[in-house]
């Protein structure tokens, strides 16, 4: 008997010719129609989402995973609105990369083309369901969805409602596909699905996506834990760092994108940082230091290498007091995971050298992490930030999610 993820993944690869081949107006009536569902069939979601959230609370699962999971009016409009931001978005798709006329008489152009189909793995974040099905179908691709089981109720009914909205457009139905199957082994036979998966695109924890890079044979574009930091150096404005460094951690903590780590110059003031963490500590901030940050604030839990280490996700943060840039440096060489960094600094040298050397897909100077999003950068939704070097780096938008093709015009050459 063909298993569920065998038969979606099927019926999705049947849908990417149709999909591959439609207009950029024909993708576009197919994003607002779905956006404009979402709105108009709200309640459902929020019914479907109390029930995860229910479940969640029954289970033990954290505040700041609940916060990920959890769906209110506005969130929905902000979900609607990502999608209408991917319409106003140039389409990729059929774009000239390069253009060669060869002295034998071939013209020869790079363009852009989809995919195929996308098997997109994630965690308790309904969003993604919407963000990445919107990012695929604008690029021609369509997608296989396989959410965490903690927001199971909330994607199925997103999903039906996406599908739905599809029925009335030139757009298959089958080019989105939810798998509903909990069991992991669904997640390790997709990721086996070589010839009807063109790619997965792993988006969670450390531990779900080393699962997909190590046992993965079908293509992975992998997106990173996120254990950022802050380096305040000895220049920094005072008031600027106690903002950013306030933002990264507590704005959204249970994001990749807020920080793990403050790293602070021994130059600093100690009352300036004492005056940042009273802040964060009203905020219900948990601290974990170093020697030296312990003398600073009595009472705080001393920090451990895998402290360090760890990507929180939660109102937790590491707090390390360094001999200036290049012990800065270090710090992040070894314990981040080349997703977001930031300096607080005046110097213009220093930023220069911080924003040259640290290996990370956003290097900010006087600015939150925060802002490492699709979003943010002008992309609309993001289907995930990726860390790793190959294909795309970053927010994924639009172009990440396309692959090339060389079309070759000739009249009649062969090689000799």
């Amino acid at each position: 008997m063909i298993s569920e993820v065998r038969k979606k993944a099927t019926l999705a690869q049947e849908a990417a010719v149709a999909a591959g081949r439609l207009s950029t107006a024909q993708k576009n009536d197919a994003l607002l129609a779905i956006a404009n569902a979402l709105l108009t069939r709200q309640e459902e979601i929020l019914e479907a989402n109390a029930v995860d959230l229910k479940n969640g609370r029954e289970n033990g699962t954290s505040t700041s995973l609940l916060d990920r999971l959890a769906l209110n009016s506005e969130r929905i409009a902000g979900i609607a609105e990502g999608l209408r931001q991917i319409v106003e978005l140039p389409d990729p798709v059929g774009e000239e990369l390069q253009s060669i006329q060869r002295p034998n008489g071939l013209d020869i152009v790079q363009i852009r083309v989809p995919l195929g189909v996308i098997g997109m793995i994630y965690e308790a974040r309904p969003n993604v369901t919407v963000d990445a099905a919107g990012l695929c179908l604008k690029t021609g691709n369509c997608v296989v969805l396989r959410g965490g089981s903690a927001a199971l109720e909330s994607n199925r009914k997103i999903v039906e409602i996406m599908r739905d909205a599809l029925s009335g457009t030139a757009l298959p139905q089958d080019a989105v596909q939810l798998i509903e199957d909990s069991d992991r082994a669904s997640v390790n036979e997709m990721l086996k699905l070589n010839g009807l998966l063109d790619v997965v695109i792993p988006r969670g924890g450390a531990s779900l996506i080393r699962n997909v890079v190590e046992n993965a044979t079908v293509p992975v574009i992998e997106t990173g834990a996120g254990i950022c930091h802050v380096f305040v150096d000895a220049s920094a404005n005072p008031g600027m760092a106690a903002e950013i460094a306030f933002n990264g951690k507590v704005q959204r903590p249970s994001v990749c994108n807020s920080i793990e780590t403050l790293l602070v110059d021994a130059s600093y003031s100690s009352e300036q940082l004492q005056a940042l963490i009273a802040r964060m500590a009203e905020a219900n901030v948990e601290f974990r230091g170093c020697e030296r940050t312990l003398a600073l604030l009595p009472g705080t839990r001393a920090a451990t290498e895998e402290d360090y280490a760890t990507e929180y996700n939660d109102y937790i943060l590491n707090v390390r007091i360094v001999d200036g840039l290049d012990e800065a440096l270090g710090h992040i060489r070894r314990y981040g995971t080349k997703h977001s960094e930031c300096i607080v600094t005046e110097n213009a040298d220093n930023a220069e050298r911080f924003l040259h050397e640290v290996d990370a897909a956003a290097v900010y100077h006087n600015a939150s992490t925060r802002f490492t999003d699709g979003f943010e950068f002008g992309f609309g939704a993001e289907i995930g930030i990726s860390t790793q070097k190959l294909h795309a780096r970053g927010p994924m938008g639009l172009p990440a999610l396309t692959s090339t093709k060389f079309r070759i015009i000739g009249n009649g050459q062969v090689r000799g």
